[in-house]
């Protein structure tokens, strides 16, 4: 007979003000003993197979929705500005949606930008590589994304500045002063929206190879995408495709700092970046958990889980699972590849909508750092991000490395 979940006599985690590494152990410990913890909102749930089953299961509802309410924000004009999106939507809505945008997103059209990618990078290592020291967050972490998502969504080069502007203060909603930043948040998406729709016009009637004429042209049976739909998109890439990328390149490099054999092994086999971005994600992820609400009672395990009830599912104490991944404590960017992913990027119908443009920025980032960034070492204290943020990373990372030397003078 099935037993309420909130009748259990479970271990209770509050991690709040713990650190990340504290925090992350504590998790890992339990889970040898436990698949399940009771925590200040619901339940976390621990083990690769339980969290692949909760956010498999249609029947979990995608939380992001929910977040400004279990902050505690009030705001009428904010909460007012609610609308489907993607990144939330359920049942026939996001299928619909997913069908329609998801060729737009296709690996084919991540691998068009990767010389791009490389120009990218390289132009933000040039202003370093002589000094042999940078700070990895502020010089090349931030300001990466940002030209290849307008490059992507077709933004001209005279509105980078506009656009990182934009996106920054739109992302101030995973910084953790949500009541504090809303009006610049506020004021952003409004501009946001202004300027999306007006490039939504221009393409309309000027279609170009660029993600916003394949979402105006995407088409089934008839059905397409309109005007608000296509703004939604639009956001929910810049949302979705900067914050995230910035953030799990920012782990990676911290990474593998503390494994100079691996980042010299990168330099020497460049065809591991593959694997050296899935080792990194699973080892270090950026994002380490996602939230679900039970849209019904639900039961599992012969546990009932009555319709409202809160489920984190620990994407990165299951990237840590024994049951899955050989040795899951090991960093090894030759680590052959296991039966199941890492959850780093989800699972089922959320699963990640730009993980191929995602691995691709990191695949084309990572072994050009090396390259350029040789003996790379952190030089004092990394500041992170308060571990309670959604997307975790690196606040400052300062490191020195090897310099380039100048590039000789052409003769007069």
């Amino acid at each position: 007979m099935a037993t309420s979940a909130f009748e259990l006599d479970l271990p209770t985690l509050d991690l709040i003000d713990l650190p990340f590494d504290q925090a992350q152990e504590v998790m890992r410990n339990l889970a040898t003993e436990h698949w399940i913890a009771r925590n200040p909102f619901g339940f976390t749930v621990l083990r690769y197979d339980d969290v692949a089953a909760v956010l498999r299961d249609k029947r979990w509802h995608n939380a992001a929705a929910l977040l400004p309410r279990m902050m505690g924000v009030t705001n009428p004009d904010f909460l007012a500005r609610d609308r489907v999106s993607i990144l939330s939507a359920e049942g026939d809505v996001h299928t619909r949606l997913r069908r329609l945008v998801a060729p737009a997103f296709s690996p084919r059209s991540a691998d068009r930008l990767r010389p791009f990618m490389r120009e990218v990078v390289n132009g933000l290592i040039d202003p370093v590589a002589s000094a042999g020291r940078a700070d990895i967050v502020s010089d090349i972490c931030e300001p990466y994304p940002i030209p290849i998502i307008c490059e992507l969504l077709g933004a001209p080069k005279s509105d980078w500045q506009l656009f990182s502007r934009l996106a920054a203060d739109v992302l101030r909603i995973f910084n953790g002063n949500f009541e504090e930043d809303l009006p610049v948040i506020m004021a952003a998406q409004d501009e946001l929206d202004a300027y999306t729709r007006e490039l939504i016009a221009e393409r309309r009637s000027k279609p170009a190879d660029d993600l916003i004429t394949a979402l105006i042209a995407a088409e089934e049976a008839g059905d397409k995408l309109d005007t608000d739909e296509l703004v939604m998109m639009v956001g929910a890439v810049i949302v979705g495709g900067t914050d995230t990328t910035r953030n799990q390149l920012g782990c990676a490099v911290a990474l593998f700092a503390q494994y100079p054999e691996q980042w010299a092994l990168l330099v020497e086999r460049p065809e591991l970046a593959p694997r050296a971005v899935d080792e990194a994600m699973r080892y270090f992820g950026a994002v380490r958990g996602t939230g679900r609400f039970a849209s019904e009672d639900i039961e599992y395990r012969d546990i009932i889980f009555p319709a409202g009830t809160m489920m984190m599912p620990s994407l990165a104490v299951a990237n840590r699972d024994g049951a899955v991944f050989a040795e899951p404590d090991t960093f090894d960017i030759t680590r052959e590849p296991a039966g199941q992913p890492h959850m780093t990027l989800g699972s089922g119908i959320h699963y990640c909508l730009g993980a191929s443009l995602a691995k691709a920025e990191l695949q084309e980032a990572l072994p050009i750092l090396a390259r350029r960034m040789p003996d790379l070492r952190i030089d004092g204290d990394i500041t992170w991000k308060p571990s309670q943020v959604g997307i975790f990373g690196p606040d400052r990372l300062s490191v020195t490395f090897t310099a380039e030397a100048p590039a000789p003078r052409e003769p007069a």
